[in-house]
């Protein structure tokens, strides 16, 4: 976890650092069905787990790789990723994703999330880059790696504070 608490001062200063390592999250066949039903993406690969067991090349079910890639966000926020002071923090985009290894049910993973870039858009408007490395547990080879991209908007000074 990030032992420093970022602020809109201090972004600059960790461009190009490691934010935090994140703890380990289960992803249990349960999220991957819940992720089917919530997507309408219900493969045979990710829900049935005996034709999955026996049929699949990695002998288990294995989550959707956006599954994967969506819990980049809830474990970076975790993480502190979003600085002190900020009003709303909103998904803008990806500039690079890869899906490197499937992460089996029941699998643990982590987030590596490191600070790319960090630049003002317009007044009280900040556009955050973070390289997002999705590890599994006991894995040399990292499921997911990311470069997210999210708009931070400043939150008002309050009076008094």
């Amino acid at each position: 976890m990030s032992e420093t608490e970022l602020t809109f001062a201090t972004m600059a200063d960790h461009i190009g650092k490691e934010i935090g390592l994140s703890d380990w999250q289960v992803v249990s066949q349960d999220m991957i069905n819940g992720f089917a039903l919530a997507t309408l993406d219900d493969q045979w690969i990710h829900v049935d787990v005996a034709r999955a067991t026996q049929e699949s090349p990695f002998g288990a079910p294995v989550a959707h790789g956006y599954l994967t890639l969506s819990l980049i966000a809830g474990l970076s926020l975790k993480l502190g990723i979003v600085p002190k002071g900020t009003a709303a923090a909103l998904n803008y985009g990806l500039d690079k994703v890869r899906f490197l290894a499937p992460v089996k049910a029941g699998q643990r993973v982590r987030l590596r999330v490191s600070l790319m870039g960090f630049e003002e858009k317009g007044p009280g408007q900040f556009l955050m880059k973070a390289g997002n490395v999705i590890e599994v547990e006991g894995s040399d080879k990292p499921a997911v790696i990311a470069e997210t991209l999210a708009m931070l908007m400043a939150g008002r000074p309050v009076k008094g504070a």
